[in-house]
């Protein structure tokens, strides 16, 4: 019995040998694979990390030509507006002039705005009536034609009045000129 037991624990110091062998086996194969996890984890962290900064890298270069473009667009934009603000001050300018003369043309009022000959109408002939109304008004419209036509001359308003004389106006002026005991009319005021 005694090397039936013997042979048992010999055989059972084989089987805590082979467990052992088994046992450092399997630990070198658990860190065999510890090190296969880590390098594989190792990988994918880097295959990521070099994803990732494709992708980063790919926006950053879209983002870097759109604020080029958007510069761009704010350069255009800008010296049009420089371009747009000269141009009316340039107008608001030329305005202004034409705001002044119209200003000092309503200022000096209607009478003193100058027309052009085509734009005066010719006053009515005179023709002799004894009227202070019509002799009145037919001074006042010479007046006006003259400040319209630009006469300021006193013989040319006068020779300029001769046209308009008709009838017995125009026999007395006849009269007036050829009798030189009374003097010659020159002057708008004696006329």
């Amino acid at each position: 019995m005694l090397s039936a037991v013997e042979e048992g624990v010999g055989k059972l110091e084989e089987s805590m040998e082979d467990a052992k062998e088994l046992d450092n086996a399997l630990g070198e194969s658990i860190e065999d694979l510890r090190e296969q996890s880590r390098d594989f984890v190792t990988m994918c962290l880097i295959f990521q990390r070099d994803s990732v900064q494709e992708l980063l890298d790919s926006q950053r270069k879209k983002l870097v030509e759109r604020n080029n473009a958007l510069k761009a667009l704010m350069k255009a934009l800008k010296e049009e507006k420089i371009a747009t603000t000269m141009a009316l001050s340039t107008k608001i300018e030329e305005l202004k002039g034409v705001l002044a003369l119209c200003r000092a043309a309503v200022g000096k009022g209607v009478a003193n705005a100058t027309l052009s000959y085509e734009d005066v109408l010719k006053s009515k002939e005179f023709v002799g009536t004894r009227s202070v109304y019509d002799v009145a008004n037919f001074l006042w419209r010479m007046e006006n034609y003259f400040h319209a036509k630009g006469i300021v001359e006193d013989v040319v308003k006068v020779n300029t009045t001769l046209m308009f004389l008709t009838d017995i106006v125009l026999l007395w002026w006849r009269c007036k000129t050829t009798d030189k005991r009374q003097g010659e009319i020159g002057m708008w005021q004696e006329f």
